[in-house]
């Protein structure tokens, strides 16, 4: 259709034809501050070691993280997750390992509060799957995973990991009312400014296997997740999640994954106003790397699709690309 006569006075590309003007009007600014950066360690000595499916992404022994914190405070990235690969003879079927007190996640948050005090956060997993012979979140009877009896274990892990010094006690387990039980056991123990940050919308989804690789869990993986982690099909049922999660105590909640799940993110944070954290997880992320490593794409793709978290509502993004395109940011 040809359009012909005087045009409208309004030209939404005025505001287009320069950079400057660009810079002007965006509505959503992505920078180093929205970066979360997730660290996977292992046992040993002097270790950097490469994850299959995750090109860039490393496994650090203790001693050698340094080699990717000096980078992540460098950038003044606010904080890192820690992630363990545990060593398959310290598995069980309890997943008893949580609750060492020298395990490798213990190690990395005392090296890291010794030799960085609070330049930098530490966010820990609260979660079973690393450490059990079955890949399950929770304890196992007769095949079900048990609710209360994991909730159990849980408190305890969280309560281990902010004696050693975690700052954000994250619970990624999707077990109902673990929330409001932790909190509880948190305060009890004097670390009421210890923060928790849920996984208040973690959904079973088929984006996952990489990071199963990378904590070691993906081949011992008994069935799926689905009794518990959430449906992908459903957004309102993780309105319910979020809700139960704030009223329990929770100070900032989560979305995983994140680019499949963009509408849930934005439905949370219009809903209630409370941060919300992204998780662009390994399979978006590995996605992406191969479309780089193939020339396909480049690295602005990885500008875009954090931004898209942005424009969202989300708060945060917990993302394997952040020290990759942290200097490409304010």
């Amino acid at each position: 259709m040809i359009i012909t006569g005087k045009y409208p006075n309004l030209r939404l590309r005025r505001n287009r034809k320069t950079d400057w003007s660009r810079r002007l009007t965006q509505e959503n600014t992505l920078s180093k501050n929205d970066l979360i950066l997730p660290i996977f360690v292992i046992d040993g000595n002097k270790k950097k070691q490469k994850i299959k499916n995750m090109p860039g992404v490393y496994r650090y022994s203790i001693d050698n993280l340094s080699l990717i914190l000096n980078k992540a405070i460098k950038y003044k990235i606010p904080m890192v997750a820690i992630f363990p690969y545990i060593n398959q003879k310290l598995k069980n079927n309890l997943g008893s390992e949580a609750l060492n007190k020298n395990n490798l996640v213990c190690k990395a948050i005392k090296y890291i509060k010794k030799r960085y005090k609070n330049k930098i956060g530490i966010m820990c997993d609260v979660a079973l799957d690393p450490f059990t012979s079955h890949g399950h979140d929770g304890l196992i009877k007769n095949g079900e995973i048990l609710n209360d009896e994991t909730i159990n274990i849980l408190i305890k892990q969280a309560l281990i990991q902010a004696e050693m010094g975690c700052d954000v006690i994250a619970p990624s387990d999707m077990m109902d009312g673990r929330i409001g039980q932790i909190r509880k056991a948190l305060d009890k123990k004097n670390f009421k400014n210890v923060q928790i940050l849920s996984y208040s919308a973690k959904y079973a989804s088929s984006f996952y296997g990489p990071f199963r690789e990378a904590v070691g869990s993906q081949t011992m993986l008994k069935g799926d997740k689905k009794t518990y982690q959430m449906d992908y099909r459903n957004k309102h049922e993780a309105i319910r999640e979020v809700a139960l999660d704030i009223k329990e105590g929770a100070d900032m909640v989560m979305v995983k994954p994140g680019m499949p799940y963009l509408d849930v993110i934005k439905t949370i944070k219009e809903n209630f106003k409370i941060p919300v954290i992204a998780y662009q997880v390994s399979g978006e992320y590995s996605l992406i790397m191969n479309g780089i490593n193939k020339g396909i794409i480049d690295d602005r793709s990885i500008i875009e699709s954090l931004s898209s978290f942005k424009r969202a509502g989300a708060n945060a993004i917990i993302t394997y690309f952040a020290d990759r395109i942290v200097k490409k940011l304010i």
